[in-house]
């Protein structure tokens, strides 16, 4: 007879984790094919570096406001009904950036600003899937298994990429076909999934282990013990309210830990593919080339997940990988040789993405029911505000100085404070040990 803990880790694995993925994957890509749409779409729509970085990032500003009510709500309606609300929403905007050039004559509106308003309403409708997910993930998954499993869910990051790059570098090679630019079919053929999927998601997604009749009742039984035996293990070290969770300096810490790592992780994503371009390769070459650091850095992640489960080890898990991030960011801007650049690159990548698995363990471990839903969408909201304040500091920084450079050390510069902050703020283990009445059981 099969273990109920092997089967019900081995059935929740198989039915929902490859579809996270590939929703996840869908959700990266929409939110950074902005960057690869740059190539053609900043000369067309008059966009300087400034304006672009300004257009990209404030995707975050708006995704900050709504990112913890967005997470309540699906606390209170369901993951199955709330993030499909939020696919169906950003997909239809998201391919309604194909498009800023008629919105922009038909409201006598610049483009920058139609650009800059649908990207803020990309970040309105966006908010909340990323910390939703990693909410619902601790419904099913015990703390024991939460390295790998949320380092093979955000595998989708750099997957989105290694495939996403190259399809995005041909797709802007349609110019013409049916009187559109090549950035614009970017848009629309990268959006309509979202919506597909969204649709999908109503009626795949389980809420909760209760409801989960694909299960055997001694699975089923086992998971709902285990996780709510951790709870109460959790609640007893730190009962926190909603109110308490979004204000406790161990949330706020980690938010700016978070905010380092996704300034590594925007800030180059969004100018990649530019700084590879200058080259002097094609556009479908730029992105073959770009989904190497991408590439590299995804099996690394999963890896490094399943190594910190492995140990059981997660602050030095973590701080490693953000000292590898800066290290190869800073980097890459002491030689001008594209393989050497490239290397770098990968270096950086392999420690942004083995940084996210890693990270996410740390106040899961602390935090549970709706209070987790408020804790993990503040440190979210707050660590992806780096996703407006990095690419518009790049773009900032290469109109001043005509170089990537300043920009690029100014990222590494933050990851090595969050590694500071990991290392100071520390981590207590026990936490996510199984309690010691299921194991006597």
């Amino acid at each position: 007879m099969q273990n109920p803990e092997a089967g019900a880790i081995g059935k929740v694995s198989a039915r929902l984790i490859p579809f996270l993925i590939i929703c996840y994957f869908v959700a990266y890509l929409d939110r950074v094919n902005v960057g690869f749409a740059a190539l053609t779409m900043n000369k067309a729509l008059g966009l300087t570096a400034t304006m672009f970085g300004f257009g990209a990032g404030i995707f975050f500003l708006t995704y900050f406001v709504f990112e913890v009510p967005s997470n309540l709500f699906l606390d209170r309606f369901g993951a199955r009904k709330w993030i499909a609300r939020i696919m169906v929403s950003w997909g239809i905007l998201s391919g309604s950036m194909a498009f800023i050039p008629g919105i922009a004559h038909a409201s006598g509106l610049g483009t920058d600003t139609v650009f800059y308003t649908i990207r803020a309403l990309l970040g309105f409708a966006e908010a909340g899937f990323f910390p939703g997910i990693i909410f619902y993930l601790t419904l099913w998954f015990p703390s024991a298994y939460r390295g790998r499993i949320v380092g093979s869910f955000m595998a989708a990051i750099p997957a989105s990429s290694v495939i996403g790059a190259p399809i995005s570098g041909m797709i802007l090679g349609m110019n013409g076909i049916g009187g559109l630019d090549g950035w614009q079919w970017l848009f629309i053929i990268e959006a309509a999934p979202a919506v597909l999927l969204g649709l999908v998601t109503y009626f795949y997604l389980t809420d909760r282990p209760a409801d989960a009749h694909w299960l055997a009742a001694d699975e089923r039984a086992w998971l709902g013990e285990r996780l709510d035996a951790e709870r109460r293990q959790r609640e007893a070290a730190h009962d926190l309210s909603v109110w308490q969770a979004m204000l406790n300096p161990r949330v706020l810490a980690l938010a700016l830990v978070y905010f380092g790592a996704v300034a590594c992780n925007y800030g180059v994503a969004f100018w990649l593919p530019q700084i590879i371009k200058a080259f002097g390769l094609s556009n479908a070459m730029t992105g073959w080339v770009t989904a190497i650091p991408y590439a590299i850095g995804a099996v690394f992640m999963v890896w490094y997940g399943y190594h910190s489960d492995r140990t059981g080890e997660r602050k030095a898990h973590t701080a490693i990988a953000l000292l590898i991030s800066a290290a190869g960011i800073a980097a890459s801007t002491l030689t001008d040789n594209p393989t050497l650049t490239i290397i770098a690159f990968t270096i950086g990548a392999c420690g942004v993405f083995g940084t996210l698995p890693t990270f996410w363990t740390l106040p899961t471990a602390v935090l549970s029911g709706t209070a987790a839903a408020a804790g993990i969408a503040v440190i979210n909201s707050i660590g992806n505000l780096a996703g407006f304040a990095g690419p518009y500091a790049m773009g900032w920084i290469k109109d001043a100085t005509g170089s990537f450079t300043g920009g690029l050390l100014l990222i590494a510069a933050l990851a090595v404070g969050a590694m500071v902050i990991v290392l100071v703020l520390g981590h207590d283990s026990a936490l996510e040990k199984a309690p010691a009445a299921l194991k006597e059981a």
